[in-house]
């Protein structure tokens, strides 16, 4: 029986060599191989600025601490999403607003988006949902037309891009994360993205203490630094990141080709205006398959083969967020796909045996 993982980092003689190299030089902590990084993943998306974190999550806490988000201010974005989306909004003492996403590519709906501007709104925070870039021409129509910020969450979405624009240079600020199942990793890690100088130079601030220099301390800051040892895989893993964009593309296409002949699974829809990198494939299970979601992810399991629901609980129905009052019956298309997605291996450790195997598995499956 086969083994495929939902998500297998690839590290090479090239991370490795890259850590024990700093290793050597004794130069654990932020410096130049941060800043090398920080150079070379900007020139990647082709921005000015990149100002490497810990992980994503301060990423995006540090961009809106930039925007200078705060208490009274809202800002709009999805419920179908992971948690720290969200999260970083209340981390200013501002407040989330959920929209619901359209309802063939799981991400933020630009018209329900509209509906929910107030006095109070700030910002728009973009999710690009499973690699798959949301609407950029319509979310920057609506931000300039109603004076807002516009903030990606890219974290999931390395190389991806929109009408050829690589995502993460679109808006206002934006942030990345490094997690070791995303595209691209650094073990943990996030990086800051802006074309904005003043906002690079708070970001810069906010992870380093509010330190200008040495023990001059300008405003309240953080240590959010990333470390050298994760800058170095980082930098190896960024020359790789189109290769292997291309195999979960290719592995993408493969699966969809299979799936699309099978009753009751919907295989995920790419806009055609993207280049969707497919940090996740993700099906629909629907009524008309003989199992239902969960009991189809056991019998996957049994057969070796990893599945994940991405996300099984919209942000707007956790319990904490329950706790602050917001209310069940909102966002129906989010509380919908999340009772439908499934999440199958697409990375590039995954082979065409491995497509093959997933796809026949599936097929036997649909005919209990």
């Amino acid at each position: 029986m086969r083994n495929i993982p939902i998500a297998k980092p690839l590290i090479g003689d090239e991370e490795i060599n890259g850590v024990i190299e700093v290793l050597k030089s004794g130069m654990l902590a932020s410096g130049k191989e941060v800043e090398e990084f920080e150079k070379e993943f900007a020139q990647y998306l082709g921005v000015k600025h990149g100002i490497a974190v810990v992980n994503g999550t301060a990423a995006l806490d540090v961009a809106l601490k930039a925007l200078r988000i705060g208490p009274g201010d809202e800002v709009i974005t999805t419920p179908f999403t992971f948690i720290a989306s969200a999260n970083s909004i209340l981390f200013q003492g501002a407040k989330p607003v959920f929209a619901d996403i359209d309802p063939k590519t799981f991400n933020l709906d630009p018209n329900e988006v509209l509906e929910k501007i107030n006095e109070k709104t700030k910002a728009i925070l973009v999710v690009h949902l499973y690699g798959q870039p949301a609407d950029m021409k319509a979310f920057k129509e609506i931000a300039e037309d109603h004076k807002l910020y516009l903030v990606e969450d890219c974290a999931q979405a390395h190389g991806a891009e929109f009408n050829g624009q690589k995502v993460g240079t679109f808006g206002d600020i934006a942030a990345f994360s490094f997690y070791p199942t995303k595209n691209m990793t650094t073990g943990e890690g996030g990086m800051v993205v802006t074309n904005d100088d003043e906002l690079a130079k708070r970001a810069d601030l906010i992870r380093n203490h509010g330190q200008a220099e040495k023990y001059l301390h300008v405003e309240l800051g953080y240590n959010l630094r990333m470390t050298n040892i994760a800058a170095a895989i980082g930098r190896a893993q960024l020359k790789k990141l189109d290769g292997w964009n291309e195999r979960r593309i290719e592995n993408a296409r493969l699966l969809t080709d299979g799936i699309s002949e099978i009753d009751g699974l919907t295989p995920p829809y790419t806009d055609p205006r993207v280049k969707h990198v497919f940090h996740q494939y993700v099906i629909r299970v629907e009524e008309e398959f003989p199992l239902n979601r969960d009991e189809l992810m056991v019998k996957l399991g049994e057969k070796g083969i990893g599945s994940a629901v991405h996300y099984p609980i919209p942000v707007h129905h956790q319990p904490f967020y329950q706790k602050l009052g917001y209310p069940n019956d909102i966002c129906s298309n989010a509380v919908e796909a999340s009772k439908k997605v499934l999440s199958l291996p697409v990375h590039p450790a995954v082979n065409r045996g491995d497509i093959d195997y997933i796809i026949n598995t599936l097929r036997e499956l649909g005919t209990l």
